[in-house]
């Protein structure tokens, strides 16, 4: 299955960030993607409710359910799958920070609420976003079964392995990966020991705002980066996730069976 990372930097203006997704969407799918990527934030940028006086609940209850018919009507115009997040309001003081996964019909199929805030390098999201309490997430998009990945989640190795051991062979991932001391190394580190460790593909698409570090890339289970993008404002990158890769892997570095944990006393 070819899949694309999609880098862009979203604005104040939610109708003109679909219309970029939708132009990165099309561009994606004359390439032969089946599945396309997109960043965290993809609906609006969170420093817009600083910018604006205008609270993040409010701006999701406003544009949330418009960015998730956008997204269906274009995968369905498209014919492509699209993981892609944003702000849905909780129905209390604070939205969720959530990913939005929908097949090349326009069906959502799957929506992950944000379990992992970031709370580090002197930021507290918890302040803005209501920490989610359902998941992990897995969807089927084509043969491959897709796990949803939201930036600080990519620090947590026990999670991308629940996600592994729900069947997931492609972990989808969408940042918003701020720039700082070691934090671009962070991101190239993190992503491919995500794929080595657990012997599946990773996507991982993140934002060029000026605050952070663009970098999308697509590494293979054995933790070659088969493609890479820069700090790039806009760009997209496809390539071809194939599952006799995952087997290959697996059958030379079969580390999942070759596991030994033991829980509880000894």
């Amino acid at each position: 299955m070819k899949v694309a990372a999609a880098q862009f930097a979203p604005t104040a203006d939610a109708a003109a960030n679909l219309a970029v997704i939708e132009e990165m969407t099309a561009e994606a799918a004359a390439a032969g993607a089946e599945l396309v990527v997109f960043p965290e934030e993809s609906m609006l940028p969170s420093e817009v409710s600083d910018e604006t006086g205008v609270p993040l609940r409010d701006l999701a209850a406003a544009h949330w359910e418009p960015f998730v018919e956008g997204l269906s009507r274009t995968a369905r115009t498209h014919g492509v799958a699209m993981v892609a997040a944003g702000f849905e309001d909780s129905g209390s003081a604070l939205p969720y920070n959530t990913m939005a996964a929908v097949d090349a019909t326009g069906e959502v199929i799957g929506l992950y609420h944000k379990m992992h805030l970031y709370d580090a390098f002197d930021y507290k999201e918890s302040r803005h976003i209501q920490r989610g309490d359902t998941g992990p997430v897995v969807v089927r998009i084509g043969d491959f079964n897709v796990g949803l990945v939201n930036c600080y989640d990519v620090r947590f190795p026990e999670f991308t392995r629940s996600l592994v051991e729900m069947g997931a062979d492609l972990l989808a991932v969408s940042a918003a990966w701020v720039k700082g001391p070691l934090k671009e190394d962070h991101w190239q580190t993190l992503v491919r020991t995500r794929a080595i460790e657990n012997t599946c593909w990773v996507v991982a698409s993140s934002l060029t705002t000026p605050d952070c570090i663009g970098l999308s890339m697509a590494v293979d289970p054995l933790g070659v980066v088969r493609a890479a993008l820069g700090e790039e404002e806009r760009s997209l990158l496809v390539v071809d996730a194939d599952k006799d890769r995952i087997d290959r892997a697996r059958t030379v570095l079969p580390v999942l069976r070759n596991r030994r944990i033991i829980i509880g006393p000894r």
